[in-house]
């Protein structure tokens, strides 16, 4: 007999020590305390077999379906599977179907769980709706992505959201060190030396999903050959071996959650701005381009008039990324990130747009003002197109005189603060002001 076929004839089943270690009860579920703590609402549903329609948000690995499995196993109603990258609206509305006759007939409930309901489109979500809205079925949805970009307003509306934390490397040794211990669905009936080492490393290297880490621990396990004694030695070696370093996923709700770190960083720490940017790029396989097309507005949004010279920079990296590409072009837009943090700031570009586009709906239309019509033509001084003050022929080359239209000729719109070059531009309005 191999150790294989010991193996195999050793546990429960064939399936993988991941599925055979999946918690049925809501005591050996790992993490998220702060929704299924004791005495927390989904706990005290589940535990009450009332459950209602909820959405379980979270990355990967972070218990979403676990927690699915749980309630399967506390519930009294019929609970139906389904996943979304498989399942067809003829899927949906055929478990409708059986949950309405099932309510009719015997008053029971049925608990539809949609794993990944980020893959169903707009139109099959709603298929769900009736059938939510009226308590045909209890709706559980799990999701990787934003809820908020890939769910339905009016489904969202009908579930309560439940927001899973990525697990812990400590989360992943419970999980880890329970499988080595549990003679029944885990590998404690084998001869083992894991390594404290070894097993460290899996934990680390699993990133908080549990069930890559039980994977790893299984692949070291099958993979490595019994000592003379029939020990099995994990060391740190072969855990390097049966796991590597994950690869993160840049789905769109991560590259947009990047893209907002690295612009609000803008705002406040240099050390942020640059790891954001570097972290899109070489860890997420994220477009430079991304980066640059948000710092050129920062520069507007963010720093305007009180540094100008933050634009130059931005657009000038730009130039350099298209010329150069990636490898010297990151130079370059990283001093562009640094010269734009540590400039001083002014949003009042932003704020002078908005009371422009505020004004703009008040008076619906405008009158360009006589004075500043175009004179190019002949018959302009008969149609009254004359009295403009040209302001080069003042002192200081400025002359009072009304440049919007009259029903807002006294509105200001641009203010400039007291950072950096705008404190000049502010005694200069306030010297116009006065003469």
């Amino acid at each position: 007999m191999d150790l294989f076929t010991f193996q195999q004839d050793s546990v429960m089943d064939s399936r993988l020590l991941a599925d055979r270690m999946r918690p049925v009860n809501l005591d050996e579920y790992i993490g998220q305390e702060h929704i299924i703590g004791p005495g927390k609402l989904l706990r005290r549903a589940i535990e009450a077999d009332q459950v209602s329609s909820i959405l379980l948000y979270g990355p990967p690995g972070s218990g979403k379906t676990t927690l699915a499995h749980i309630i399967s196993h506390h519930t009294k109603a019929a609970f139906v599977r389904l996943n979304a990258v498989e399942a067809t609206v003829k899927d949906v509305r055929e478990v409708i179907e059986q949950a309405q006759s099932s309510k009719t007939l015997y008053g029971s409930k049925t608990i539809l769980f949609l794993d990944e309901v980020h893959r169903f489109n707009s139109s099959r979500q709603d298929a769900l709706l009736p059938a939510v809205e009226k308590g045909t079925i209890i709706f559980i949805g799990a999701t990787t992505e934003n809820p908020f970009h890939y769910v339905n307003g009016a489904l969202m509306s009908r579930s309560t959201l439940f927001q899973l934390n990525s697990l812990t490397k400590e989360h992943s040794l419970i999980a880890l060190k329970r499988a080595l211990v549990d003679a029944e669905k885990g590998i404690g009936f084998m001869k083992l030396n894991v390594d404290e080492d070894a097993l460290e490393h899996i934990a680390a290297m699993a990133n908080g999903d549990i069930r890559r880490g039980l994977n790893a621990l299984e692949l070291a396990v099958l993979t490595t050959t019994p000592e003379d004694d029939g020990i099995i030695h994990v060391t740190i070696e072969v855990a390097e071996e049966s796991i590597r370093r994950p690869i993160v996923k840049a789905d769109e709700s991560t590259q947009y959650d990047v893209i907002s770190a690295f612009h609000k960083s803008i705002r406040g720490s240099s050390d942020a701005a640059i790891f954001w940017f570097l972290y899109g790029v070489e860890k997420l396989g994220m477009d430079p381009m991304v980066f640059i097309r948000r710092l050129i507005a920062a520069c507007s949004e963010d720093i305007g008039l009180a540094n100008p010279q933050a634009m130059v920079q931005a657009v000038s990296a730009l130039d350099a990324f298209r010329n150069n590409g990636w490898a010297e072009g990151k130079l370059n837009i990283s001093q562009a990130i640094l010269f734009a943090v540590e400039s001083p700031k002014s949003n009042a570009v932003v704020l002078a747009i908005s009371k422009a586009m505020n004004a703009i709906e008040d008076i619906r239309s405008a009158e360009v003002p006589l004075h500043l019509r175009d004179t190019h033509y002949k018959g302009a001084v008969k149609l009254g197109h004359a009295g403009y003050k040209y302001p080069h022929d003042f002192p200081n080359h400025y002359v009072k005189q009304d440049y919007l239209p009259k029903e807002i000729s006294r509105r200001v719109f641009y203010q400039a603060t007291e950072q950096g070059n705008e404190s000049k531009i502010k005694l200069n309005q306030e010297r116009r002001r006065d003469q």
